[in-house]
């Protein structure tokens, strides 16, 4: 059996994407430099939760930065055996794009590249490649659900143009080198071990604190929530099955179901027993009002749907929370 390489391997879906991956018998090499755009503490204890789903050998963690080309290069160069990569490692979040632009190039474009010039110089042949897209590409939307051949020429976010510039690079590398290389554009997942900087994160912290949740566009904003095992599911679904003629692809991956804002703080306010004190405040440059995710080719393609409702994955949320935190 080969090895898979996951980059962003300490992330919040990395590590889901990770123990999934050891509970079936992989070989995992992950990949993650542990930056500090949150607490690295929480990188650290999402992998410490993974021994318990990895027989010995089956799982090892390379720290290093992927837009380090060389050090990228040499990790495939020693590890000959990886035949599949899933590329989560990004520098995440729309509105820090606004204060720290160049680390969004750094990751999200000069890593990308390094990924794929690692794929394509590889000694063994990489039967597929899947990589991490997001719904901020499809710009300020209020007209419906977003279908993958929607314009995507409109980012409102430096976060988005990176995130579209790793999707042309990869169709170009696709066209060039034939290839398998699928990206999946995700729509604000949610869950267990999740990102301190998401806003069911930030609410819980701070409806539990007595602290003002902080509510943008005054809550007047909806979003396709997503667990994230059904993300992982999907992620298994595609990565199983590479295109036959090597061709690039690309998938919206959500719930296709989008929440306002609002019932979520109430369901929050539920499951935690709290009253959430609430802030309202203008639209944030680069956010969106909206995220809906047509995942018709998804199902098509891979037979996949999202089977988890708003309620359930927060309550698994808040139970995690607990025990977690206390």
């Amino acid at each position: 059996m080969g090895q898979v390489l996951v980059t962003g391997a300490a992330g919040f879906i990395g590590a889901h994407l990770c123990r999934a991956l050891l509970a079936r018998g992989e070989q995992v090499i992950g990949l993650d430099n542990l930056n500090a755009y949150y607490d690295p503490a929480l990188k650290q204890a999402r992998l410490a939760a993974l021994t318990g789903y990895a027989a010995p050998g089956a799982f090892t963690l390379h720290r290093l930065d992927l837009a380090d080309q060389d050090a990228v290069l040499a990790l495939f160069r020693a590890n000959p055996a990886i035949d599949r990569v899933v590329h989560l490692g990004a520098q995440a979040g729309v509105r820090w794009s606004l204060e720290a632009p160049f680390a969004y190039t750094a990751a999200n474009v000069t890593g990308t590249l390094a990924i794929l010039e690692g794929v394509r110089r590889s000694e063994a042949r990489i039967r597929h490649t899947v990589y991490a897209s997001t719904s901020s590409v499809y710009g300020a939307r209020t007209d419906g659900a977003f279908r993958e051949t929607d314009r995507v020429d409109n980012p409102v976010s430096l976060y988005a143009a990176t995130k579209l510039a790793g999707e042309a690079m990869a169709k170009s590398y696709a066209n060039l080198y034939a290839l398998p290389l699928t990206g999946l554009r995700f729509f604000t997942v949610y869950g267990p071990w999740g990102r301190p900087d998401m806003a069911y994160w930030l609410f819980t912290e701070a409806m539990l604190q007595g602290r003002p949740i902080r509510l943008f566009n005054h809550g007047d904003m909806r979003r396709d929530f997503t667990y994230v095992d059904d993300i992982v599911t999907g992620v298994l679904a595609v990565l199983d099955n590479p295109a036959a003629d090597g061709a690039h692809r690309l998938y919206n991956i959500g719930n296709s179901h989008p929440e306002k804002l609002l019932d979520m703080v109430a369901t929050l306010e539920e499951l935690l027993g709290v009253k959430a004190v609430r802030e309202m405040l203008p639209m944030q440059p680069g956010d969106v009002p909206a995220t809906y995710a047509d995942v018709s080719a998804m199902q098509r393609d891979f037979g996949w749907r999202p089977t988890t409702d708003l309620r359930t994955g927060l309550t698994r949320f808040v139970a995690w929370w607990r025990s977690h935190f206390g």
